[in-house]
């Protein structure tokens, strides 16, 4: 049986779609200064109403600490976040966002709804899509471990 053409694959269709979907947030949060890794981080520490700690930020964006610790070092010589250690132990640091990265939520609240209009999916479509993205990541997040 002869192998698939490479633009038969679905891993390339993934990587080419994914590439596609975060380059479109590239001129929506340029004029905030931010990029879509620190957009991420900003959004999940919203969505929190108070600190949320380093390893926590890391499991729910599925970042390891090599990448996350230079997006947390930027976004803290930009004021948006503090990191500061847990007084009772020493290895937990918390992301705190502080006035400015409060403001900035305000300046970027437009942006994903902006990118989720140009989806050619019907909300059904849209929320189908996610669950298979989330069980083939399952899959493969399981495999590795």
């Amino acid at each position: 049986m002869a192998e698939p053409l490479l633009e038969d694959w679905l891993c390339l269709a993934l990587y080419r779609a994914s590439r596609a979907v975060i380059r479109s947030y590239g001129p929506l949060l340029s004029d905030a200064g931010l990029t879509y890794p620190q957009y991420l981080v900003m959004t999940a520490l919203w969505q929190e109403d108070g600190p949320l700690g380093v390893s926590e930020l890391g499991r729910r964006l599925g970042l390891d600490s090599g990448t996350l610790t230079p997006l947390l070092r930027r976004l803290e010589e930009q004021g948006r976040v503090e990191r500061r250690r847990v007084d009772t132990d020493e290895r937990r640091v918390m992301v705190h966002v502080t006035p400015a990265g409060q403001d900035l939520r305000r300046q970027v609240g437009h942006v994903a709804p902006s990118v989720a209009r140009r989806y050619p999916l019907s909300t059904q479509e849209a929320a189908t899509l996610h669950a298979q993205l989330c069980r083939v990541t399952r899959v493969f997040e399981a495999s590795e471990g």
